[in-house]
């Protein structure tokens, strides 16, 4: 289904609503913003080199099953709530809103029969349709000559965050070493993604930090409590 945006300044398109909770888990989920921040993460160096989200394998793999989450997905959602309790203590963003951000967006990089490489990069490309200002849709022409999107004519949301190249150029980085800035990469979108939300809504352990970093990704409602409900059932360790 597609996100509604109203402007250029939104990171997001497309939110892929799945209904109801996968399993017969019956785990009741908590209610509240913000999200639970789900099963605490073991000490890491994230100023080591490499692909550092691998640091989290044990961590994430003991959660994977249970949570019906690609080990390296939540590798990437752990490390960037990691790099943000270094750089940015005061934003307390959780991995688990990452994570509820990576599902309603792309099923964590599976969206359309795409999936997760081991270096955490998507293939295929995760690209979204043109921002082309059709019903529900925003009006983004072109920003980066189609160099991220491969659309000349109007921007479109890519990568497993689904980012808009604008938003992309300013907030992108590089998670995993290697060099390159890539929106197709999930270590590389999961920071990006927290960097963002730590910047737009400052305290995110406080509800109005919460929401705002919500509704300045995406401008919905509806997309804030898909996200909501998706991350506070990773909190307490139930898959969607």
């Amino acid at each position: 289904m597609l996100a509604k945006t109203t402007g250029a300044v939104a990171a997001v398109l497309v939110t892929l609503v799945l209904a109801g909770c996968g399993g017969i888990d019956r785990t009741p989920v908590p209610e509240g913003i913000p999200p639970g921040p789900g099963a605490p993460l073991p000490p890491i160096d994230v100023d080591a080199p490499g692909r550092s989200a691998v640091q989290l394998a044990p961590w994430a793999e003991e959660q994977s099953d249970r949570l019906a989450i690609p080990a390296t997905a939540l590798e990437a959602y752990g490390y960037a709530a990691a790099v943000m309790r270094q750089s940015r203590p005061e934003c307390g963003i959780a991995w688990t809103t990452v994570a509820g951000i990576g599902s309603v967006e792309s099923k964590h990089g599976a969206h359309d029969g795409s999936r997760l490489r081991a270096d955490g990069t998507v293939d295929p490309p995760i690209i979204g349709i043109p921002l082309d200002g059709a019903p529900g849709v925003a009006h983004v022409t072109d920003t980066d000559g189609g160099a991220l999107d491969g659309d000349q004519v109007y921007d479109r949301a890519i990568g497993p965050l689904q980012f808009i190249p604008e938003t992309w150029r300013r907030w992108g980085v590089d998670a995993n070493g290697d060099g390159v800035v890539d929106p197709q990469n999930i270590d590389d979108a999961a920071l990006t993604a927290a960097r963002y939300l730590c910047a737009s809504g400052g305290d995110l352990t406080s509800q109005q930090g919460w929401q705002q970093a919500m509704l300045t990704y995406n401008q919905s409602t509806n997309y804030l409590h898909t996200v909501r409900y998706r991350a506070s059932a990773y909190s307490v360790g139930r898959k969607v």
